[in-house]
C-alpha cells in the first residue's frame, strides 16, 4: 500500500501506535512527519525509526505530507487548527473523538477531502479495528494495514461504533472486578489476571469465528441450562446489568451526537 507521505498534528498516543503499527517491518509508508508538540513521545518515534521526521510546526507538517491525521484533543482542536493552511484537496484523515464533520470542516477552513477514522491502541500491532466515515479505498487500505477498517454508510453508523468504542475501559474493569475476587478468595496473586484474559480472548476469537451465529446464540451455547453461566447471566441481568449498560451506551451517544 502506497499512501505517499503522511503527517500527523499531535504526539500523543493515537499517534504514537499509529505509527508504529505502519512502521513495524514491513513498513507500510515511507515517511512520516510528526509534529513537536510532545517532545518526549516525538524524539522516541525518531529515535526508532528512521522513516519519522520531526516538523517545526503544525504548518510544516501540512506542507511535507499528502494525507494529515488530525490527532489532537477536542478540547483543544479549535485552537491548534486555527491559521492552518490545508492544500485543496489534500487528504485529511481526522481522529479527534466527538466532533462532527461539519464542525471539523469549519475548523479547516478548506476545500479538503476529509475522513474520518476512530483507531484504537491495538493498530500499533496492527490488530485495531478502525471506524471509518465516509466509505474511502485509500484511507480503508491504511487502516486495513493496522488491523480491520469497517466503512461507515452514514454518520449515524459511524456515531454508534463510537459508542461501541467507549467499552473498552468497562470490559477490562469486568476483568479487573473478576480477578481482584479471585484474589481476595485466596487465588495467588497475578493468576486471575493469567486466566481471566485469556478466557476473555478466546470468547472473543469465538465470535469473530462464529460470524454466522448471532451472539446471542452464542451466549446461550455457553449458558447450559441450569449451568453456572446461565446463573450469573440472570443474575446480571435481574440485578440491572444490562439496563445499566444500554443506559450507559445511549448516554454516550447522545454526547457525540451533540458534539
Amino acid at each position: 500500500m502506497d499512501v505517499g507521505t503522511i503527517g500527523f498534528i499531535g504526539t500523543g498516543t493515537i499517534t504514537d501506535a499509529m505509527v508504529r503499527g505502519l512502521l513495524t517491518n514491513p513498513a507500510a509508508v515511507s515517511l512520516v512527519t510528526i509534529s513537536p508538540r510532545n517532545a518526549k513521545i516525538a524524539r522516541a518515534l525518531a529515535d526508532d525509526f528512521a522513516e519519522v521526521s520531526i516538523a517545526a510546526d503544525n504548518q510544516a507538517v501540512i506542507d511535507a505530507s499528502d494525507m494529515v491525521v488530525l490527532a489532537v484533543r477536542p478540547q483543544i482542536a479549535k485552537d491548534v487548527l486555527s491559521g492552518l493552511t490545508f492544500r485543496k484537496g489534500q487528504f485529511v484523515v481526522s481522529v479527534i473523538a466527538a466532533t462532527n464533520r461539519k464542525t471539523l470542516l469549519e475548523r479547516i477552513g478548506a476545500d479538503v477531502h476529509l475522513v474520518q477514522a476512530i483507531p484504537l491502541p491495538f493498530v500499533a500491532d496492527r490488530e485495531g479495528v478502525t471506524a471509518v466515515f465516509p466509505p474511502d479505498a485509500h484511507v480503508a487500505a491504511l487502516f486495513s494495514v493496522l488491523g480491520t477498517a469497517v466503512e461507515c454508510e452514514s454518520e449515524d453508523e459511524y456515531d454508534l461504533l463510537a459508542a461501541a468504542s467507549s467499552l473498552m475501559s468497562t470490559v477490562l474493569g469486568i476483568m479487573d472486578v473478576s480477578a481482584a475476587w479471585l484474589e481476595q478468595r485466596g487465588l495467588a496473586k497475578g493468576k486471575g489476571r493469567a486466566y481471566i484474559a485469556p478466557l476473555f480472548a478466546s470468547l472473543s476469537q469465538t465470535a469473530l469465528r462464529s460470524d454466522t451465529v448471532t451472539l446471542e446464540e452464542l451466549s446461550g451455547e455457553f449458558a447450559t441450562k441450569g449451568g453456572l453461566n446461565e446463573q450469573v447471566l440472570s443474575d446480571f441481568h435481574q440485578n440491572g446489568g444490562r439496563d445499566a449498560l444500554i443506559l450507559a451506551l445511549e448516554r454516550v451517544l447522545a454526547r457525540i451526537k451533540g458534539a
